[in-house]
């Protein structure tokens, strides 16, 4: 994603460890901060997953919630937004 300008949130190898936008802003920068704080990983998740094994050639298909962090961090991101309306 980094070659086209959006690397993963929090992945220190590609650059998404790094405020590139609205760094000017004191208030901006503490809150991208406390995301990158309670999400101290890459921010990247699949709802599901699914591939044919490679030995059965059975359909596999594997669902996983959003964690709860990303969701938290995910909300903080609405009322952010809801509050520059």
């Amino acid at each position: 994603m980094q070659h086209i300008g959006h690397p993963i949130f929090n992945d220190d190898t590609y650059g998404g460890d790094r405020i590139v936008q609205g760094t000017i802003f004191t208030r901006y920068r503490q809150f991208i901060d406390n995301c990158f704080q309670i999400i101290p990983r890459h921010a990247l998740h699949a709802i599901s997953l699914g591939f044919v094994h490679p030995v059965s050639g059975e359909d596999l298909l594997f669902h996983a919630p959003l964690p709860d962090d990303f969701a938290g961090v995910l909300e903080k991101w609405r009322t952010y937004a809801a509050q520059l309306k």
